[in-house]
């Protein structure tokens, strides 16, 4: 197995954002910049009067969405971000694999996946242009037919088509037909039909739920213990407990919050009933992140006047006098800076942004604290690049039988406007395997070890063994050792096969009672504001979709604050079916009365 790109990415971009105008006292101020659009055009400065400045602490998808609200109503925003924007949604190149004129090879923290249950951040990328679509970067979203769960120990893999009416009908040669049912019928015989009767009766309990029970009761109650899992067969176990928390929540289902857990499925269910949907259930880029949506969205901002300091690394948001002092920064070239601004958002992520907080600011708000008590874990992406494409579902697979709770997709075949060989790297790659790995605490199948305990090169060839495990376990090789050129793992994890390793990219989880302690976006602070996955709203999943619907709320709280008067930023929430809302006023009056569900039969 060849080694490729293990170092860290420098970003070119850093360079570039070092200069920055310092003012005679030697604090930084945050520079003004012109706004256009609709949305600024009546709340533009008047003549002569200068635009409220407004510091962003962190150029993720929470941070861009911020400015990109606050440039289009007349704010001079600028951007301070330690790495590269985008955050873990952005794509990156593997260092030195660039031949012959080619870009390098793209890789990625983890693959996109912007379902239709997301309306806030398609709102976002339709506003972005992008050369040719109508719709901005939102065209650049296509739909991928199917899907699949690939089984280990010689079990079929089910492969099921994704209905939406736009959707062809999946091409299936007959073998894959025979294979497609056998493994239906698999599942079906090892699953007995009480089981599958028991889960349909908990799905209606959580539907007819009404929202104080989800956020008491079932807040409190796991996944496994609201599933009865512990009672049922390992196939129930495995696919409706445990695949859906840890491989797509990425939390363990023996402490997932059943709120968290249940309102993504009650989203999914619907969303593949076309039910208040903004497209179909799976939906991917048509080109590595970067091109089709990250820069596009920098250069839209450039041209709203938002500024970027990229290298730049919050230390310490200070507070005095009832407000936000200034921020202390650290620029690229390692020297102390302290930035002043008359608003601040912090939207960088919790683990991040809350050793940012100091103790003042800490006292002026107790929510800040809460945070504190916020849980994060391990889900991270590798790449495989392949010299032939493998014989793979058109989409994503989940290996549920995968001791590391491997997800995947080959990606080549969804960028219709570039030839991967000819486009990218020396030209013997021609498609990208992308895989998340999700669980980084167990045993693996090769060397005994859990993701962390190996080492970079033991981790590459230990996800490329649970894959062809899964994979290859029928009968036919999908995946095979001649066809794998190289890899790349994100070069945010370190120390791995060392004591103490780290990783700068970790994702929130949802135990039970996460959703009490995630804060508001607005703050006891008048001029502190947060933004980001962690933040109390409505879809309550660490998801880009919460990310951007809380720079939205945290927007919409300082146009308040500030008296402005600029329309307040939609914030769609999530669907909600309205005849089960009947059915849900009767549930409230029973968990009142401390009776159960009508449904919950135990």
């Amino acid at each position: 197995m060849t080694r490729t790109g293990n170092s860290r990415r420098t970003f070119i971009a850093g360079a570039a954002a070092t200069a920055g105008a310092l003012s005679a006292t030697g604090s930084l101020a945050a520079p003004a910049g012109a706004a256009t659009g609709p949305a600024a055009a009546s709340a533009a400065p008047a003549a002569g009067q200068a635009a409220r400045r407004v510091a962003v602490l962190g150029g993720g998808v929470a941070g861009l969405t911020a400015a990109h609200e606050l440039a289009e109503r007349g704010y001079a925003v600028t951007v301070y971000e330690r790495r590269a924007l985008g955050g873990k949604a952005r794509s990156m190149d593997v260092p030195g694999s660039a031949r012959g004129g080619r870009r390098p090879l793209p890789a990625e923290h983890g693959f996109r996946f912007i379902p239709g249950i997301y309306h806030n951040l398609p709102d976002t990328m339709r506003r972005i242009p992008f050369p040719g679509n109508a719709n901005g970067v939102w065209d650049n979203l296509v739909a991928p037919p199917e899907m699949m769960f690939a089984r280990a120990a010689g079990r079929e893999d089910l492969r099921a088509p994704i209905p939406w009416p736009d959707h062809a009908p999946a091409e299936l040669t007959p073998d894959e037909l025979r294979r497609a049912l056998t493994g239906i019928l698999q599942t079906l015989v090892r699953l007995p039909l009480h089981e599958t009767a028991y889960f349909v009766d908990r799905a209606l309990v959580f539907l007819t739920s009404c929202d104080e029970r989800r956020d008491g009761q079932w807040e409190r109650t796991p996944w496994w213990e609201f599933t009865r899992a512990a009672r049922m067969s390992s196939e129930y176990q495995r696919i409706l407990a445990i695949g859906v928390t840890r491989n797509i929540v990425a939390t363990k289902a023996e402490e997932a919050s059943t709120r968290t857990v249940g309102t993504l499925g009650e989203a999914f269910v619907f969303n593949l009933l076309g039910r208040g949907a903004d497209g179909p259930p799976d939906r991917i880029l048509n080109l590595p992140t970067n091109e089709a949506w990250i820069d596009p969205w920098e250069a839209h901002l450039r041209s709203l006047g938002v500024e970027f300091r990229i290298g730049w690394t919050v230390r310490e948001v200070r507070y005095g006098d009832g407000r936000v002092s200034g921020v202390l920064v650290e620029d690229p070239a390692g020297a102390a800076r302290t930035i002043t601004a008359d608003h601040y958002v912090s939207a960088l992520p919790v683990e991040h942004a809350r050793r940012t907080w100091s103790p003042a600011l800490r006292a002026a708000d107790p929510m800040l604290g809460r945070c504190d008590l916020l849980r994060t874990d391990w889900m991270t992406g590798i790449q495989f690049y392949l010299t032939e494409r493998a014989p793979l579902v058109h989409g994503h697979l989940n290996c549920i039988d995968s001791p590391w709770s491997l997800t995947a997709i080959q990606q080549a075949e969804h960028w219709p406007a570039r030839d991967f060989p000819a486009d990218y790297g020396d030209g013997a790659a021609v498609d990208c395997l992308s895989v998340d790995i999700s669980e980084w605490d167990k045993p693996g199948i090769l060397y005994g070890k859990t993701a962390k305990q190996c080492t970079r090169e033991e981790v590459a060839r230990e996800v490329w063994a649970q894959l062809k495990a899964s994979l290859n376990d029928t009968g036919s090789t999908v995946l095979s050792d001649g066809k794998l050129h190289s890899w790349f793992l994100d070069p945010g994890v370190d120390g791995l096969g060392t004591p103490h390793p780290t990783n700068q990219d970790e994702l929130l989880i949802h135990p039970t009672g996460t959703f009490h302690n995630r804060p508001s976006a607005g703050t006891r602070i008048p001029n502190f504001f947060l933004s980001g996955d962690y933040v109390s709203v409505d879809i309550d999943l660490a998801t880009m979709e919460g990310a951007n619907a809380s720079a939205r709320a945290a927007v919409n709280s300082l146009l308040e604050r500030d008296g402005s008067p600029a329309a307040r930023c939609t914030v769609q929430k999530l669907y909600r079916a309205p005849e089960v809302e009947s059915l849900k006023r009767q549930d409230r009056w029973r968990y009142r009365l401390g009776l159960r569900n009508l449904f919950d039969l135990g």
